[in-house]
């Protein structure tokens, strides 16, 4: 609750949960595929590099999305669909409160 503890708005709320994670997300890191999306070429499995978080407005809808590296591209990915493999402790924590919310 503290990432939208002063929002008043569904906008608010998805702009806080994007300064939270831009914030506490230390990237690069590897993550693996839990679950497949049709709106992401990952299959279950599926690891990937994390480059950094998609620009802001991929992510006003309240959905976050990340880069990954998708063979010699970047693409943007839903965060929910990755688990961290070799992350820090602060970036296992971010991950974890945005599936434990989004989930």
């Amino acid at each position: 609750m503290e990432v939208i503890v002063d929002c008043y708005s569904e906008d608010e709320e998805a702009m806080g949960w994007y300064y939270y994670l831009q914030d506490n997300l230390d990237f690069p890191f590897k993550a693996r595929c839990v679950s497949a999306r049709a709106v992401s070429p990952l299959k279950v499995g599926n690891e990937v590099t994390v480059l950094g978080m998609a620009p802001e407005e991929e992510c006003e809808r309240g959905e976050m999305f990340v880069f990954i590296r998708h063979g010699k591209h970047k693409q943007a990915v839903p965060l929910i669909q990755l688990q961290p493999l070799d992350a820090d402790p602060k970036t296992l924590e971010a991950v974890g409160d945005w599936h434990y919310w989004a989930g």
